[in-house]
C-alpha cells in the first residue's frame, strides 16, 4: 500500500476538492451530450451497444466511496470516439484497441504532483488486478519525446504499467471538450465494451480496498 509514503495517498481536501470537480464533471458531460453533433445515425448505433452498460453505471453508486468518492458515473454510456494516442512502440490506439477489457484511463503528466504520486498505487492496482479482463491504461501526455516520463517511471519503480503517449495532449483536450477533464490527473472507467461508465477529476488512492472494489464492480 502507498500509505507508507503520506504523498502518495491523496489529502482529506484533495480527495473533497476532486468529489466536486467529479460532479462538476458529471453535469457538464450531460450539457455536452445533450448539444449533440448531428451524426444521428452513429449516435444511435453506439447507444445500443452501451446500453447493457447502464447497469454498472448503476451500481458505481454504491461502490464509489472512500478512497475514490469522486468517481461519478456518466448519465449515458457512450463511446469516446475521439480518444487516440500511442503506444510502447508508437503504434496508433483508441479505446477500441482494448476491446474485451474493463479499463481504467488515466491521463499524467510528469509535471502534475498529485499525478506524480499515485502513479505507483496505479501500478499496484495493475499488478494486482491487471489481466486479460482488465488494465490500467496511464497515457502521459508531456510534450517533447518519451525520455522524461520513461526516466520517471524508472526511478519510481513503476514496472508493471504499460506505457503510453500523446505528446500532442490531444487525448486530454478531447476529454476537455466532452466535459470530462478540467485539469490532471483525470481517470476514465470504461467497461468491456468500450463505453464510458465513470469519470473522475483529481487523485485517488488506486491501491486501497476501495479502488480494487470498484474495478471489480465495473467488471461485473
Amino acid at each position: 500500500m502507498t500509505a507508507k509514503n503520506p504523498l502518495r495517498l491523496p489529502s482529506v481536501k484533495l480527495i473533497a476538492i476532486a468529489a466536486v470537480a467529479g460532479l462538476i464533471a458529471g453535469a457538464a458531460a450531460v450539457y455536452v451530450k445533450g448539444m449533440g453533433s448531428g451524426n444521428g445515425e452513429a449516435q444511435s448505433a453506439a447507444a445500443a451497444q452501451c446500453e447493457a452498460a447502464k447497469g454498472k453505471v448503476a451500481s458505481l453508486s454504491s461502490l464509489a466511496k472512500g478512497q475514490v468518492a469522486a468517481m461519478v458515473g456518466v448519465n449515458e454510456p457512450r463511446k469516446l470516439q475521439s480518444l487516440a494516442f500511442k503506444g510502447a512502440e508508437g503504434q496508433d490506439l483508441t479505446l477500441d484497441s482494448f476491446g474485451g477489457k474493463t479499463v481504467l484511463l488515466n491521463l499524467w503528466a510528469t509535471w502534475c504532483v498529485p499525478c506524480r504520486e499515485e502513479m505507483p498505487a496505479l501500478n499496484t492496482l495493475q499488478k494486482e488486478l491487471g489481466s486479460e479482463k482488465f488494465e490500467v491504461v496511464a497515457v502521459n501526455i508531456d510534450t517533447g519525446d518519451d525520455e522524461k516520463p520513461k526516466t520517471f517511471l524508472s526511478e519510481t519503480g513503476v514496472d508493471t504499467l504499460g506505457f503510453y503517449r500523446d505528446s500532442s495532449m490531444g487525448v486530454f483536450n478531447a476529454l476537455k471538450k466532452e466535459g470530462l477533464a478540467f485539469g490532471l490527473p483525470v481517470t476514465l472507467l470504461v467497461d468491456d465494451k468500450g463505453c464510458l461508465i465513470g469519470s473522475m477529476n483529481g487523485p485517488a488512492a488506486w491501491d486501497s480496498e476501495d479502488a480494487k472494489a470498484l474495478v471489480r464492480g465495473a467488471q461485473s
